[in-house]
């Protein structure tokens, strides 16, 4: 079956643009221009992945990324913001929101059909690994039935917290999380935890697995905004 991507942006001249080479590339295609009927539609219509624009009239694309990401029903739907600003700050509030990728107008529309291609086959992966019982990426091989862990063959010990961190970032490969939504998705309700925290378990986890802490090859370093697993594509 095709994959259905909704298109929310209020300039229907780039929204007939994104639509009609989506549907050349064999997408199926819908279209929103507020952020109240794109909500509508992904609720209704159950979309496979969403291009926002973040400047939209009334309810604006980052409200539209929050109440996405916090409904239950479409918490994993994948979703790439579209924006006239180049400015980093939009840039990390988009992912702290929860934005898979993030593409600045005035873009090339063959680098954001590349960009949909790849954010769908990463959340196929995402699918595909917590469904799977194991994982392995370079030398790295994870048990997620017995925890354990080797590298090139080789045993690994790791603490309790780097083993969550481990299993998180290796079942959504590709994706950038912020120290913040780190601490919500594997610490959880834990309280007096400091978004630093997370640096202090990514250094024990990088120490523990990578070959050279200083060139990792697995838990990656986005600068200015957070961490991410390598894409295994």
């Amino acid at each position: 079956m095709p994959k259905k991507i909704l298109v929310v942006d209020d300039e229907k001249d780039i929204v007939d643009l994104i639509t009609y080479n989506l549907e050349k590339e064999g997408f199926t295609t819908m279209r929103a221009y507020d952020g109240e009927v794109a909500i509508e539609m992904v609720k209704s219509q159950k979309p496979d992945l969403v291009v926002l624009d973040l400047m939209l009239p009334g309810m604006r694309g980052l409200e539209v990324c929050k109440f996405i990401r916090r409904n239950r029903e479409t918490e994993a739907l994948p979703i790439i913001m579209l924006t006239a600003k180049g400015d980093h700050v939009d840039r990390i509030i988009g992912f702290e929101m929860g934005a898979d990728d993030y593409v600045t107008k005035p873009f090339d529309i063959r680098e954001l059909i590349a960009r949909v291609r790849a954010v769908l086959r990463r959340a196929e992966g995402r699918l595909d690994s917590h469904r799977a019982e194991t994982f392995t990426y370079k030398g790295l091989h994870i048990n997620y039935g017995t925890y354990e862990v080797t590298v090139d063959g080789k045993r690994v010990d790791l603490g309790p917290t780097e083993l969550k961190l481990l299993r998180f970032f290796t079942q959504h490969p590709g994706r950038v999380y912020t120290r913040d939504q780190l601490l919500d998705y594997v610490w959880g309700d834990e309280t007096f935890v400091e978004p630093r925290t997370v640096d202090v378990h990514i250094s024990r986890l990088r120490m523990a697995i990578e070959k050279d802490k200083e060139k990792p090859e697995y838990i990656l370093t986005v600068r200015g905004i957070g961490y991410k697993f390598a894409d295994e594509k």
